[in-house]
């Protein structure tokens, strides 16, 4: 498993230590029925979810905003390391099929590290960038108080299983 060192111009990143083990974070990550409940931070909810978890393989959310927006997101998998590393990209569809570029609106690839420390996981998302003005409105949009958010949805749902 390679590290990707984060380019400050143009990657994100969200790196915190959960009190849930590995394989929870995992199974919350790519099991559908387990990533709709806390995948969107909160009142925006995740009303559908497909995972084909192997490369090339699809991931879909669909999330609605309480005015009613609706953001339907179709990615596709790159690599899927059970319990320890998933990385998938906006700017392909499944089978590795670019979307149009009239489809993306901010495109990035996601790469998930979890590694096992003491009884939990540290989680490490990077969320890497084509140019900076593309990580500048993905921060902007909120995307440390949205994944981290969104990451202590996932801790407190696995819990209550």
């Amino acid at each position: 498993m390679n590290a990707i060192s984060p380019d400050p111009d143009l990657d994100l990143v969200l790196e915190r230590v959960v009190d849930v083990p590995p394989h929870l974070v995992w199974m919350a990550w790519t099991q559908p029925e387990h990533l709709k409940p806390w995948f969107a931070p909160k009142p925006v909810e995740t009303t559908e979810c497909e995972i084909d978890l192997r490369p090339g393989g699809k991931f879909r959310t669909v999330m609605k905003l309480p005015d009613g927006q609706v953001f339907d997101g179709t990615g596709c998998y790159l690599e899927v390391v059970e319990n320890e590393r998933l990385v998938w990209t906006t700017a392909l569809g499944p089978g590795y099929r670019p979307h149009a570029a009239t489809d993306l609106d901010m495109p990035f690839t996601a790469v998930l590290t979890l590694t096992p420390e003491g009884d939990g996981t540290r989680f490490r998302a990077l969320a890497i960038h084509a140019d900076p003005e593309a990580a500048k409105r993905h921060d902007e949009m909120g995307f440390t108080d949205g994944w981290g958010t969104a990451l202590q949805q996932l801790v407190d749902y696995v819990k209550a299983l």
